[in-house]
């Protein structure tokens, strides 16, 4: 499986997530631990860090102990979408938005002047895209299956979204990943004699 083209600045909501097989984009409790050690093609953090203009997150993501993105090698406008700003700790960098999200994308946009604003948020991502707001969703897939968390996208009762892929391939092609297990799971007569 090829990997995208690079990703390009042109002042696109862009909802963007590594995300393990099972589709998970954060671990119980907003846990990001598990990305730790998956590497990446080289120059990929670059690309985000060159072609992010601000970023749109959500509040239990930020209490959770939201960081920087890019390991704090980017630095930009962070916008926090909140129905409580006021009981927010003031942060350098950091705005506290309590607006709807449309109105959020046009805020981060104009600070992103330009550049991408990267939407880091399922939530938000979600109204997003019922409202016609998402320009592109950037997905990184981890060859980890956490099994719980918090899922990219969750629609209990609602219609299918079909997308089209982006890139040189056929657009609405399925895209293919294999992996082969780096545990096995133990028998229940493993060792039994």
């Amino acid at each position: 499986m090829n990997d995208t083209e690079p990703q390009t600045a042109k002042g696109k909501v862009l909802w963007h997530f590594t995300m393990s097989l099972d589709g998970f984009v954060a671990g119980p409790n907003h846990a990001m631990g598990w990305m730790t050690g998956t590497p990446s093609r080289p120059g990929l953090i670059q690309e985000y860090v060159t072609t992010t203009g601000a970023v749109l997150s959500g509040r239990s993501g930020w209490d959770a102990g939201y960081a920087r993105p890019y390991g704090g090698a980017w630095s930009g406008p962070v916008f926090v979408l909140t129905h409580h700003p006021q009981d927010a700790t003031p942060t350098e960098g950091v705005t506290f938005l309590n607006c709807d999200p449309a109105e959020a994308v046009r805020i981060g946009l104009t600070a992103a002047d330009g550049g991408n604003l990267e939407v880091h948020s399922p939530t938000i991502g979600r109204q997003l895209l019922a409202l016609g707001l998402i320009d592109e969703i950037d997905l990184h897939i981890a060859p980890v299956l956490l099994g719980d968390g918090i899922r990219l996208f969750d629609n209990p009762g609602g219609e299918p979204i079909t997308l089209r892929h982006v890139g040189d391939r056929p657009p609405t092609v399925v895209v293919n990943v294999r992996y082969e297990p780096t545990t096995r799971a133990r028998t229940a007569t493993s060792g039994a004699h």
